[in-house]
């Protein structure tokens, strides 16, 4: 089989909204919209955002690792995320995790490189 391309599909009830949260959040790069379906690429990867969702909670799986743990969650919470786990600090060390939910409901992490 040859693999053209990897993407991750989450759900969206407002898939404008979830669309500006990932560029505005992420820098993500809109590279394909229609109706249904909005393709941003975040730092060479892909992430499907499909229109028609419900708006409920769910665990995605998707984690984005960011220099600063702390102020990648201000800057969700800014664009109208949600924190889930603040970051706290571990064995004397800095914040490597966030647990977050995008304005869609869609359960993300933020983590920083150990």
């Amino acid at each position: 089989m040859i693999v053209e391309r990897v993407k991750y599909m989450i759900w969206a009830a407002d898939s404008v909204r979830a669309a500006a949260f990932y560029q505005q959040v992420f820098g993500g790069k809109i590279v394909r919209q229609n109706p249904h379906v909005t393709e941003l690429d975040i730092h060479g990867a892909l992430l499907g955002i499909h229109g028609g969702g419900e708006g409920q909670r769910t665990w995605t799986g998707l984690s984005f690792q960011v220099p600063d743990v702390i102020a990648g969650a201000a800057e969700i919470v800014a664009a109208g995320g949600l924190l889930v786990r603040e970051p706290q600090p571990e064995n004397g060390e800095p914040p490597h995790l966030a647990m977050c939910v995008d304005p869609e409901g869609n359960e993300i992490m933020l983590t920083r490189q150990r």
